[in-house]
Parts: C-alpha cells; structure tokens; sequence
C-alpha cells in the first residue's frame, strides 16, 4: 500500500511539473509573438536594454521548440517500446523551464551571472546520462548481442555529450545567421557587439563547461559500473518487456 501511494505521488509530481512548465512555455509564446509584431525592428537610443523584435523572434522560436521538445520523451516511450524514468523527465522538463523561461523570457542570461553556463554544465551531465541509458538499451537487446566495458561505455557518453554539444553550436549559429538573432550572444543586450575574443567567448565556455559537465557524470558512470555502485539507476532508461501470454509459457 505505501508502495503504490508512493509511487502515485512520483506520478503526480511528473504531470504536475510537465503541465506546469507546459502552460508556462504556451503563455510565453503567446507573450512572444505580441511582442515580435508590437516591438521595433532597431533599438532606441533613449531606452536601455531595451529588447528588440529579433530577441522576441528568438523567444517564440525557443518557447515553440521547447513545448515540441517536452513531448520527445512520451513520443519515444511509444514508439521505441522504453521507459524513461519519472525523476530523469522531470530534471529534463525543469531544465527546459530554466533554459527557456528563465533563460530567454525573463533574460536570466543577462541578468543572473553564469546562468548560461550553470545549464551547459547541467546539460553536459544529463546527455552524459543519456549516453550510458543507450548503451544498456543496446546491451539489454535482444537483437544486437553486445556487451561492452565499462570504460568503453564512460568514453561514449562522455563523446556522447560533447557531440550533442557541438551540434547545438552549429544551431545557434545558423539560426543567428538566417533569421539575425542573438543566441551565442555575440551582442551584448542594448544591441551592440561584443568584439575579438569576446565575441567567441561565449561558444567556447559553452563546449568547455559541457565537458565538464560530461567528464562528471562519465567517471561517475564508470565507476558506477565498474563496481556496481548503481548511482545512475534514477536516469537509466529501460526497456519494455512485452509480457508473454499463458499460451506462450506453455510451449
């Protein structure tokens, strides 16, 4: 009985925390898309920090990314026949809220120092995660029969992470390009550049601070494993078993 009411309360606190940052995100993209069409296109020299109609764009862009992203993980849990544990979807929802609420909408990136690169960190330490979840999926399968070491397993998601990292880069950068916004912030926000190495800073914290974040979540994983330690149970994702009828287990 305390077993079920524990767990029915885990089950709470997910959907309470999805539908909470959910009508978040969704007001956010309607505050968004009111402000790309009232806002001016160039800044105004009497007002400081004054966002512009591409910061708004960036907002929009990111509110509807991130309510497209929150459903990733029940999408795959359909279609890949998986399990993604309630504490790992709710640190992914909470990362979302901070990343896109906090971050873009109430401009925490400007405001609140190395905001940015606490959720690099953070962000390099889950896909860490990820990446030992999907070598036990393969290990776990039926159809692929590997069985890899631990060190090899640290290694790839360790790889895993700063990959996922660099291809994020490589978004920032061509939406930056194509529609002119800001979000490896080359400009500071009043809109001017930021010049030199300055400009470059940014990106290159991120991808360092990524590491980082990935090379503590890998020697954790591999001493995990190595010893049976068993810390990153609460994010392993595992896969559906399909229960086998009476007829099966009479053969």
């Amino acid at each position: 009985m305390v077993n079920k009411r524990f767990a029915f309360r885990k089950a709470n606190w997910e959907k309470i925390t999805f539908w909470f940052v959910f009508a978040t995100l969704v007001a956010s993209t309607a505050f968004s898309l009111i402000h790309v069409i009232l806002s001016p296109s160039g800044a105004v020299a009497e007002v400081r920090f004054q966002k512009l109609k591409s910061d708004y764009v960036l907002m929009l862009i990111q509110c509807i990314m991130g309510i497209i992203i929150m459903f990733l993980p029940s999408i795959l849990e359909r279609k890949l026949q998986i399990n993604v544990p309630s504490f790992m979807h709710i640190v992914f929802v909470i990362f979302l809220y901070a990343a896109i609420y906090l971050g873009e909408v109430r401009s925490f990136y400007y405001h609140i120092p190395h905001w940015d690169t606490v959720l690099h960190t953070f962000s390099g330490a889950m896909i860490g995660a990820l990446g030992f979840s999907i070598v036990r999926l393969l290990n776990d399968s039926e159809k692929v029969s590997i069985n890899l070491s631990p060190l090899f397993v640290a290694v790839f998601a360790f790889s895993f992470a700063l990959a996922i990292g660099a291809l994020w880069e490589v978004y920032e950068f061509s939406f930056d390009k194509l529609l002119g916004l800001n979000m490896q912030k080359f400009a500071y926000e009043n809109g001017s550049l930021r010049i030199g190495r300055d400009a470059l800073a940014d990106t290159m914290k991120d991808l360092i601070v990524d590491a980082l974040g990935a090379l503590g979540t890998s020697v954790m994983g591999y001493i995990s494993l190595r010893f049976k330690k068993g810390w990153l149970e609460k994010f392993a994702v595992t896969r559906i078993r399909p229960i086998k009828s009476n007829q099966d287990t009479s053969l």
